[in-house]
């Protein structure tokens, strides 16, 4: 069986990292990243402060942001879907990634 079907996923695994809670920070953010290549680049780059993920995305997709927020000490919150990551960050489609950056 895959990973992706059962048990944690990779980069959820602590208490500290594995929240599901309301995106009124990413809402109201001055400055943050949409999408993978875009949180990315802020996560290496040192710039991102929270890195949001939602559940329903491919992890495929969102492994390489999980990978590296994890090396970098960044603050992980997982969202309900891609749809309300989306919306929290004022677009009309979905988003499987998204940064706080300061």
């Amino acid at each position: 069986m895959a990973w992706w079907n059962h048990g944690p996923r990779p980069g959820f695994g602590d208490a500290a990292s594995e929240r599901i809670v309301d995106v009124d920070r990413l809402k109201i953010a001055a400055q943050r990243a949409i999408g993978t290549n875009q949180t990315t680049k802020a996560v290496n780059r040192g710039h991102a402060r929270v890195v949001y993920v939602a559940q329903d995305a491919d992890r495929r997709v969102t492994e390489p942001v999980l990978l590296a927020a994890r090396e970098r000490g960044v603050e992980v919150v997982e969202v309900d879907s891609m749809t309300a990551l989306g919306r929290a960050c004022g677009i009309a489609v979905g988003a499987a990634v998204a940064a706080i950056l300061g």
